[in-house]
């Protein structure tokens, strides 16, 4: 947390400060999962942003200057955007100042994320960018590509799917919901799903990740976007956090894979 919906939520609300110029970076905190390198400011002081995207769970915020700064939100991470003077806040770590008087803070409780600068073109050469499997909305996530990564594997499928080496974008939360709109059990080796049910887990996790964008993305704990707004897809969780309660008859269960939680509901995810 956050995940690709809640980034893509976050990139969203940035779009206002597209084409705009940078005043200058202040850097609160040199230290967060990373060391925040100290010549952000150099390399952005004066560029135009020309462009804010999304790379799996990395916001890329691309200047005319030819670098881009590099934000992931690690476990509560958040950007707010704000106008003119504020009160900083003890979490605050990082500004990205405009000249139209906006400014972009990066706030993170735990310090689980991290901030770089890279050249625009060799930012698909960053190891952790590099690294990424096929995002999670891709045309290019389809059953060729996911059979031959899993059509061996005795992992749980719950953990391929939280493997940002085969797909990148879904975290602990959607795993357990997009599985258990496929009707997938989360403890079925890779290598047990028929085409039928590859087919029937790439449509879910479209379906899932979309909703929750629609939805503004999940806030559980810390995330907010980046105008200080909830999102509203934790209301939509059918079995997420929801152990002990019942769908019709069914109980949903709690049991932990690879020291995290899954949330599932067996009678139900009977594909095993």
């Amino acid at each position: 947390m956050p995940e690709l919906p809640e980034v893509e939520t976050t990139i969203k609300g940035l779009d206002e400060i597209k084409n705009h110029i940078v005043h200058k970076v202040i850097i609160h905190t040199k230290q967060l999962r990373f060391k925040v390198p100290y010549n952000i400011n150099k390399k952005l002081k004066n560029s135009r942003i020309s462009k804010i995207k999304r790379i799996a769970k990395y916001i890329v915020i691309e200047s005319d200057s030819n670098f881009s700064l590099i934000i992931h939100l690690g476990m509560s991470g958040r950007l707010k955007l704000i106008s003119n003077k504020f009160k900083r806040d003890k979490h605050d770590h990082f500004e990205l100042i405009l000249y139209n008087n906006k400014i972009i803070i990066y706030n993170d409780p735990r310090k689980f994320g991290f901030i770089d600068i890279v050249e625009t073109a060799n930012l698909k050469k960053k190891k952790y960018i590099s690294n990424l499997g096929i995002d999670a909305l891709s045309k290019e996530l389809n059953y060729s590509y996911l059979s031959n990564k899993i059509s061996k594997s005795e992992v749980p499928i719950k953990q391929i799917l939280l493997n940002q080496k085969i797909i990148s974008g879904i975290g602990n939360i959607y795993a357990s919901e997009i599985l258990f709109d496929a009707k997938i059990s989360p403890l079925t080796p890779g290598n047990k799903l028929r085409i039928s049910h590859i087919m029937k887990l790439i449509c879910s996790i479209r379906k899932i990740l979309k909703k929750a964008i629609k939805f503004g993305g999940s806030s559980i704990r810390d995330y907010k976007s980046a105008d200080g707004t909830l999102g509203n897809f934790q209301k939509n969780f059918k079995v997420y956090n929801k152990e002990g309660k019942k769908i019709g008859k069914n109980s949903i269960l709690r049991i932990i894979q690879y020291g995290r939680s899954t949330f599932y509901c067996p009678n139900i995810q009977n594909i095993k």
